[in-house]
């Protein structure tokens, strides 16, 4: 165990979460712009998307209900803010824009929810909680870029709002991996839960009411 591993566990922080069902998934900014690395891209973020085409699937044949989130700004910048500020690139994200589009290879269903935002979370100021709410959702799988910014941002949110969050590892990419990796530790030990694919696929069919396992879901708009 590594010295800050040590540290965080002294002082009781990366304490379990106990994963309930009913799950939901929230796929974050997987758009064009973030795919590609002459704009927003680089990094794992692409091979964190092919692996959330899985995720997905199976969060579709379980009957999930499924988010989506993308950064839209008005055509005019009337809501420039200090996110644009900082990063005035994002002013391009406009809602015509191919590279606010969502990658065709997660294109949302027609009952799947698709969030525009103009800052880092996918709750702030968006109807995104209470739908996740009306659907029962008690523990919220969430895949997307980047780990830093908008992954992050979304989870401390959903914690904030008594959401159990399940943080995919390799479904969540960065265009750099010091950022990416640092924010992982962070999440796992104060705000969710972090596990590879494979590791939360086995714990959902653990969970899910029903299943030939047994190691707490499913629903859907």
């Amino acid at each position: 165990m590594t010295d800050d591993k040590l540290t965080y566990r002294r002082q009781g922080f990366g304490q379990d979460l106990d994963i309930v069902a009913p799950f939901g998934l929230l796929i974050v900014d997987f758009v064009n712009g973030f795919l590609d690395p002459a704009v927003f891209g680089g990094g794992n973020i692409a091979a964190a998307m092919e692996k959330t085409v899985g995720l997905v699937g199976e969060a579709r044949r379980r009957g999930w209900p499924v988010a989506h989130s993308r950064i839209v700004f008005a055509d005019d910048d009337a809501d420039r803010n200090v996110f644009a500020m900082k990063v005035p690139g994002l002013l391009a994200l406009k809602e015509g824009s191919s590279n606010s589009a969502i990658v065709s290879q997660l294109g949302p269903e027609t009952d799947e929810l698709v969030v525009r935002k103009t800052v880092p979370s996918a709750f702030f100021a968006t109807g995104l909680a209470p739908w996740l709410t009306q659907r029962g959702v008690r523990t919220l799988v969430v895949a997307g870029c980047v780990t830093s910014g908008c992954v992050r941002a979304s989870v401390v949110d959903a914690m904030s709002l008594g959401f159990l969050p399940l943080v995919v590892r390799d479904c969540v990419g960065d265009r750099a991996i010091r950022p990416h990796e640092a924010n992982l530790f962070d999440m796992s030990e104060k705000y969710a839960v972090v596990m590879d694919l494979s590791d939360t696929l086995e714990l959902v069919e653990a969970k899910t009411p029903g299943s030939a396992a047994v190691i707490g879901g499913s629903s859907r708009r």
